[in-house]
């Protein structure tokens, strides 16, 4: 009943995985750090500096005006922030979380180069265990990671909650579904998502179990806020029927884009992920 062959049952019984396990096997690796946080002499003043691994696409005045600092989780690490203004009257700031294997400075040209073409600023973090953050990358700071950036981002910045796109691309869509089961926000957008771990480790589990990582499939009925869920058919990392499982137990889903022949890591290549993007932030959110 629960589509485990008898062989993987064993396994599991005799032997289950705890969900840490799970989660460091199947998530989280992160790279060697490829940018710093350099403060100025009075120590008022922190600016990020990016080494050539980061690839910054822009010049050095765009990269001046990305801001950075650290912000205190609840469990006690120091987790690095970042602020990229790429317009001046956007409406929405999104919340990026994002994937296993990139940190900040990898993913700054992304952020300035999407928010300027979507008409929004962006707001990301790095997990603990990531880039200039401190402590360990496993599950239980995953979630305490973006209720720290949450609530950087709500105080420090004053932006309401019905402003803010919650947006997670696959290990990030996890701290987004959990944030967005507990707050409304004003949308969010689940970029090759995963139902749960035991999920893609077994891929014929029909249930969660006890030990399983990352149960976002359970969460994301409690959503309430409008999502979008973007899919590549030929994703060789997260299936492509994960993320058709989490459209359809979203209660306000949109219409979803599944990008035919894409996989985990070239979504944004094609050229429907900007247009839906565009149709969905500016068009479908504001009317």
């Amino acid at each position: 009943m629960n589509g485990l062959s008898l062989s993987e049952l064993c396994c599991l019984f005799c032997c289950p995985p705890c969900p840490a396990r799970i989660a460091a096997k199947l998530a989280f690796l992160p790279p060697e750090p490829t940018y710093s946080f350099v403060q100025d002499e009075t120590g008022s003043k922190v600016t990020l500096h990016l080494t050539e691994r980061a690839e910054w696409q822009y010049s050095q005045r765009e990269l001046e005006t990305i801001e950075v600092f650290h912000y205190r989780t609840s469990k006690n690490n120091r987790i690095a922030c970042m602020f990229v203004r790429c317009c001046s009257n956007a409406r929405f700031t999104i919340l990026f979380s994002h994937g296993n294997a990139v940190d900040l400075g990898q993913m700054s040209s992304f952020y300035l180069g999407l928010g300027s073409r979507i008409n929004c600023n962006i707001f990301s973090y790095d997990y603990s265990g990531y880039g200039m953050s401190t402590g360990k990358a496993k599950e239980k700071n995953l979630y305490a990671d973006i209720d720290a950036a949450w609530r950087a981002l709500r105080t420090r910045y004053g932006i309401s909650p019905e402003n803010i796109i919650l947006y997670g691309q696959s290990i990030g869509t996890v701290p987004s579904i959990d944030l967005a089961s507990k707050f409304e926000v004003g949308a969010v957008i689940l970029h090759s998502p995963l139902m749960s771990g035991m999920r893609v480790a077994f891929p014929n589990t029909r249930r969660t179990w006890c030990f399983d990582a990352f149960p976002s499939i359970d969460k994301v009925p409690k959503v309430t806020s409008p999502v979008l869920v973007i899919h590549g058919t030929e994703d060789e990392v997260i299936d492509f029927s994960h993320g058709v499982a989490i459209y359809e137990k979203c209660p306000r889903a949109v219409e979803p884009l599944w990008v035919e022949g894409a996989g985990h890591n070239d979504v944004e290549l094609y050229g429907q992920y900007l247009e839906r993007l565009k149709q969905f932030v500016n068009v479908e959110l504001v009317n």
